[in-house]
Parts: structure tokens; C-alpha cells; sequence
């Protein structure tokens, strides 16, 4: 049944060198490798074509994973077998490939579009890089990764409006100062 995973606003020339790096990793993703969930709780509502995994939940397919406390899987039985349609994950949401950590409060992984969004004081990591904003879209056709600063995930330090993307980047240690 479950067969997928979950599994821009683009600031200076630090950015543009920063986010991409995540989608890049992630469109190489096999999307068709099996899936392994662990959950404290497993709640199956077949008329609503949508399982919800509760409590300290694991996923992982291939080399990325995501833990949340919260995984609701939607799912289509109209064609030749189950089809994934969307995974949506809430509370303390990490989604890691080898060398990518994203974390956010929601993450959606619409299956169709091939799109992941994470929002909710998004903070996205690759070595000792690190950026912050509002929201994540990463578009795994594509490969590009959008980090904007909207307030709608609740990032830290906004108001309700229009927040901001920070980042830090670490540079090449030359010598001679």
C-alpha cells in the first residue's frame, strides 16, 4: 500500500549556491523504492482511502527518511492497484538524505506533482550551512528549492507577516588572511 515517501525567494549569491544543493540530492531520489514505516499507532479509514500513523513515526525509502509525530497517507484504489497520492506530516517533522537535514513543524509530499513543502519555522542544513525561513518547496522534477520567508509556517520571528530568510554560510579558509 504505501510504496512512496514523503518524503525562488532566493537571497544573495549564498543561497543560490545553498538551497539548490538540497533539491539536487533529493531529484535523484527513487521514488519507487520500498517504503518502511515504524509508528507507535497505525489507524486505516478505507472509505476515506487514507491511512494515519501516530506516535513517533519513522519512514524511510532508500537513503532519505522523516520522523514526525504524525504521518496521514492518502491513497487511490481506482486504477490497477493502491496508488500514494500525498503524504502530509505534522509535529517536529525532520526529513534527512545523506547529506541534507530539513526540519519544519508540516510537510506535504504531493506524489503527482512531485513537490515537498515544509513549513513551520523551516531550517534546512547541508554541512555547516545553514538556512531559515518560513517555507521549503522542493520540486524533485526540477531540482530547484525555494526557502521564502513567509510568515504562513509560523517562522521564527515573525510577526504574522512577510517574515525573512536568513542563512549562514561557511567559506573556503584561505591562507594569509
Amino acid at each position: 500500500m504505501i510504496r512512496r515517501l514523503i518524503l525562488g525567494s532566493v537571497f544573495g549569491g549564498a543561497l543560490a549556491l545553498a538551497a539548490p544543493l538540497v533539491a539536487q540530492a533529493l531529484r535523484n531520489h527513487n521514488t519507487n523504492a520500498p517504503v518502511d514505516v515504524t509508528a507507535d499507532r497505525i489507524e486505516v479509514q478505507d472509505r476515506a482511502d487514507r491511512a494515519i500513523f501516530a506516535g513517533d513515526v519513522h519512514v524511510t525509502q532508500a537513503e532519505l527518511t522523516l520522523d514526525a509525530a504524525r504521518v496521514t497517507v492518502a491513497y487511490d484504489r481506482s486504477g490497477a492497484g493502491t496508488q500514494i497520492d500525498r503524504v502530509d506530516a505534522a509535529g517536529g517533522v525532520t526529513v534527512k538524505s545523506p547529506s541534507e537535514t530539513a526540519r519544519g513543524q508540516f510537510a506535504v509530499y504531493d506524489l503527482n506533482r512531485r513537490l515537498i513543502t515544509m513549513t513551520g519555522g523551516v531550517v534546512l542544513e547541508q554541512g555547516p550551512n545553514t538556512v531559515r525561513g518560513g517555507r521549503l518547496v522542493i520540486d524533485l522534477d526540477s531540482g530547484r528549492a525555494v526557502v521564502d520567508g513567509s510568515a504562513v509556517g509560523g517562522a521564527p520571528g515573525t510577526s504574522g507577516r512577510g517574515g525573512r530568510v536568513t542563512g549562514r554560510f561557511s567559506v573556503p579558509q584561505r591562507k594569509g588572511g
